[in-house]
C-alpha cells in the first residue's frame, strides 16, 4: 500500500480509536467515581448546571478519558503508518487538543483542570505513544 495512503489512515483510524476510547471511558465514569449528589452529567445542560459541585477527584475520570484516548489514538496512528511517526503522532494527538478546547470554550470547568488538561492530556500522551513504539 502507498506509504501516503498508509499514513492518512493511520491518523484517520487512530482518531477514531481513540475518540472511542475516550467515550468507554467517559460512559463507565460514573459508576467508577459517582458524580456529587444530585448532579445530571448525562446532558449537557445538566453538567453546565451541576459543575460547581464537582471536587477535584470528579475530574479524574475526564482526564484519563481525555490522555488514554490521546494516548491510543497516537499508538494506533502509529502502528499503521508507513513513515512519519513522530509527527503522525503529535498531529493526532493535535485533533484531541483542538477538541479539549473546544470543551474547555463550552463547560465552566475550573481553570486548574482546564489548564492541566490542555497541557497534559494531549500532546504529552501522543509523544509518548510514538516513543513507546519507536523501541
Amino acid at each position: 500500500m502507498n506509504s501516503v495512503i498508509r499514513n492518512i489512515l493511520g491518523v484517520l483510524i487512530g482518531i477514531i480509536g481513540g475518540s472511542a476510547v475516550n467515550m468507554a471511558i467517559i460512559n463507565i465514569s460514573g459508576a467508577i467515581i459517582p458524580p456529587p449528589p444530585g448532579a445530571d452529567i448525562t446532558t449537557e445542560e445538566g453538567l453546565k448546571a451541576s459543575i460547581h459541585l464537582f471536587e477535584p477527584i470528579n475530574f479524574l475520570m475526564p482526564f484519563l478519558a481525555h490522555a488514554l484516548g490521546t494516548f491510543f489514538g497516537a499508538l494506533i496512528c502509529v502502528i499503521i503508518a508507513a513513515s512519519h511517526h513522530l509527527k503522525l503522532a503529535l498531529g493526532t494527538g493535535a485533533v484531541f487538543m483542538v477538541g479539549g478546547i473546544m470543551m474547555v470554550m463550552m463547560l465552566p470547568s475550573p481553570l486548574w483542570f482546564d489548564v492541566v488538561d490542555i497541557v497534559g492530556a494531549y500532546l504529552p500522551m501522543a509523544y509518548l505513544a510514538a516513543r513507546v513504539m519507536r523501541n
